[in-house]
């Protein structure tokens, strides 16, 4: 996750004089030490982005507030597979799942200094036994794809990440409680700092599915740290850039080939990079619970689907495929266009748009009144939708449908929507209502970053 943050920052076109300085603060690990017969390389450049129960550097306070005082297991808690196109303009992430099952090379224990030969593991395990050189030895032996770079974030290093920018936003349709990260968040929408989106993305006690659902969570909140980045006042002021990435890579771990010539290519190449050039998707799961004796349950990939994802990243292809005469796919929101009642009114001295307003929104589900009324005012540049508080989810939901609208809260107002057309109306854009913490399923979604952020991220 610090990962794409850091490349987005440096698409500023910062100067190389600023950033060299930052390749010293970045902890080196030989990622690729001797290692063989690995996959041939592909198209675009893949990262492998891992994340540790490192905590080291925590310290008492955050540990406290976040529960963050157990025994690491110095494993993998996070494993993705960050795919950047060969034109820099798309990001593919892959999240593999720390329980899938995976069988290890012949290695040597680093804890103990025993050689071992090829044994099945689940695939967190790679990295308590062989460190990053096993990690992605064994990654590598799965996919067949070839691994370019390797970055490690601990604890640390994410908290950073997320406070420097100021906190990130997400949001979500209801409760979410786990008595084990502390993660208490009520429904609707949040900016979390650095510890509290630590536990919002470690958090596996939410439902059923623990795991297929925390690395749902992990790509939403990657979609909105990118969106945070890529929006943020940082890529205008070099210092400001400067001190951001100095706190951030002054606590990853990555390979020696990762280096300041590298983050700035990247960087400049991906200038215009925002959530809707990123995709994110979950390896294809083939079996849940797949026992193994002396690991317990796992995680069995199904290996047609799994192989024809990593085809894909390895022809530099996306998963998502825009078709030039296709609607552009609904956006998702928290409530059912049908339960939200809008009253419309022409804010313009143009006749005829509140009733284009109103059809439109009929059409696209809303429960419209079909008698548009005259506004207070006929100079509206911008459309506002009036509402009252309580129906805040209604809303964000209707905003979504009218990107670049005002909201206004008005208390006492009640469960209509008054939406005052402005001149800047055109269309709206279909929405969707989805659960936006629905329990991960075995079958493999894929999904733009977009589509997963909040509505409100959305029109800014």
């Amino acid at each position: 996750m610090t990962t794409l943050s850091v490349v987005v920052l440096a698409s500023a076109g910062i100067g190389h004089a600023v950033v060299t300085s930052l390749d010293a603060g970045i902890t080196r690990v030989d990622a690729f030490k001797d290692m063989k017969n690995r996959p041939r390389a592909g198209h675009g450049m893949n990262v492998l982005l891992v994340g540790t129960d490192g905590r080291d550097k925590v310290s008492a306070a955050q540990r406290r507030a976040y529960r963050l005082g157990g025994q690491p297991c110095h494993c993998t808690d996070t494993i993705m597979i960050v795919h950047i196109s060969d034109d820099r303009e798309r990001a593919t992430v892959v999240s593999l799942p720390r329980d899938s099952y995976a069988e290890v090379p012949a290695h040597i224990d680093t804890t103990t200094g025993q050689r071992h030969g090829p044994h099945p593991v689940k695939l967190n395990a790679a990295y308590a036994e062989g460190g990053p050189q096993l990690t992605v030895a064994t990654v590598e032996a799965m996919t067949h794809v070839k691994i370019d770079h390797y970055l490690e974030v601990d604890f640390t290093s994410f908290m950073r990440t997320v406070d420097v920018l100021g906190g990130v936003q997400v949001c979500t349709s209801t409760p979410l409680k786990d008595s084990y990260t502390g993660l208490d968040l009520a429904a609707g929408t949040h900016v979390l700092n650095g510890g509290q989106a630590l536990q919002y993305v470690r958090s596996r006690h939410l439902d059923g599915v623990s795991d297929l659902s925390r690395m749902k969570r992990q790509q939403r909140f990657l979609a909105a740290l990118i969106e945070r980045a890529s929006s943020s006042r940082v890529l205008l002021n070099p210092m400001r850039f400067r001190d951001v990435t100095r706190a951030v890579l002054g606590s990853v771990r990555a390979d020696e080939g990762f280096g300041t010539d590298e983050l700035l290519d990247l960087g400049r190449a991906m200038r215009n990079f925002s959530p809707s050039s990123s995709e994110f998707t979950t390896v294809p799961i083939g079996q849940m619970n797949y026992q193994v004796k002396g690991i317990g349950s796992t995680l069995k990939w199904d290996q047609a689907a799994s192989g024809r994802l990593f085809q894909a990243l390895r022809d530099d292809e996306p998963l998502i495929v825009d078709h030039p005469h296709r609607a552009a796919a609904p956006v998702p929101v928290e409530v059912d266009p049908r339960q939200i009642r809008v009253q419309v009114e022409n804010g313009t001295a143009t006749a005829g748009v509140a009733k284009r307003l109103d059809a439109a929104l009929a059409a696209g589900g809303f429960a419209a009144n079909h008698q548009p009324v005259p506004a207070a005012v006929h100079d509206a540049e911008r459309t506002v939708i009036s509402y009252d508080p309580r129906w805040d989810r209604s809303a964000r939901s209707l905003g979504a449908a009218l990107p670049g609208s005002e909201l206004r809260a008005v208390p006492g107002l009640g469960p209509v929507m008054k939406v005052t057309a402005g001149a800047d109306f055109q269309d709206i854009r279909k929405v969707h209502k989805v659960k936006l913490e629905d329990p991960g399923k075995p079958e493999q979604s894929v999904v733009r970053g977009n589509e997963v952020v909040c509505p409100e991220a959305q029109r800014a």
